[in-house]
């Protein structure tokens, strides 16, 4: 019922910044928690920063805590995730969920709807 669609991923030096959107589509997100994940190579896909939809309160990952930002457009139906002060470690395949009453500590399994994925590689 939910589409998201991620964009914004690309090659960036360490230190620099990057802006990724995830596109939702289907249904009204009043009740819904959007989340961003991120997996690397041989790692578990982890939590990086998610946001209620409604509210705009937001939790975010220790790992990315003053670094990076959610936000959300109502207008748009599009939540953000300004990455800043970026590191080599920040390097995955980041993914945005959404799940209807999920939380800001839900984990990967509460999640309803996932997209593809956008490639984030940060170089040293």
């Amino acid at each position: 019922q939910v589409q998201l669609v991620e964009s914004g991923g690309g090659l960036v030096q360490a230190g620099g910044s990057l802006r990724l959107s995830c596109a939702a589509s289907g249904r009204s997100f009043n009740s819904y928690t959007m989340g961003w994940f991120r997996q690397a190579p041989g790692k578990e896909r982890e939590f990086v920063a998610a946001i209620l939809w409604s509210r705009g309160s937001t939790r975010y990952a220790d790992s990315v805590k003053g670094r990076f930002t959610i936000s959300r457009d109502n207008a748009a139906s599009t939540v953000y995730l300004q990455m800043n002060s970026l590191k080599p470690d920040d390097t995955a395949v980041y993914y945005c969920a959404a799940g209807s009453f999920v939380g800001l500590r839900g984990t990967t399994s509460q999640y309803d709807y996932w997209g593809q994925g956008t490639q984030v590689t940060v170089s040293s």
